[in-house]
């Protein structure tokens, strides 16, 4: 089946019109009871022109599944980095590497941009989240995650 994946998902950048099938992504792994307006969201960032930054993996002209990312280029002690939201991959299509595929263009993306850090961040009781993040290549980082609550 890996193989028929490797051969078949098409990655691409993210557009408006992907916003329903992400949402639809979400909700299909996450029982989260608080949601992201995905809409919002993607046209928030082509309107400022990070959309390059995100990217969605189809296969057979259905979004699969997507990588929300972003660049800063300044703050807190950082200089030009990259920040991934974001990563979900529809449960028929999850153990495929097709998520190790999007946030692998995403690596990509940010050489050629010059950006030599990617972040993102995880809950410590996440181990599939953060055992995907451990395959890409990912470790601690010298960040100190801060909540505040309202």
């Amino acid at each position: 089946m890996e193989d028929l994946v490797e051969n078949t998902v098409k990655i691409r950048q993210i557009t408006f019109n992907d916003s329903e099938a992400i949402q639809y992504i979400r909700k299909a792994i996450s029982d989260d009871d608080t949601q992201v307006n995905y809409k919002k969201t993607i046209e928030r960032q082509i309107s400022e022109g990070a959309s390059k930054f995100s990217l969605v993996a189809e296969i057979n002209g259905n979004v699969v599944g997507y990588i929300l990312s972003t660049a800063l280029y300044a703050g807190f002690g950082i200089k030009k980095s990259a920040w991934i939201m974001d990563v979900g991959v529809h449960p028929d299509y999850m153990g495929q590497g097709i998520g190790l595929k999007l946030a692998g263009k995403i690596c990509d993306i940010c050489k050629d941009k010059g950006i030599k850090a990617i972040y993102s961040s995880v809950l410590w009781d996440s181990t599939d989240v953060l055992s995907f993040f451990k395959k890409l290549g990912f470790e601690r980082s010298n960040f100190i995650n801060l909540k505040k609550k309202m």
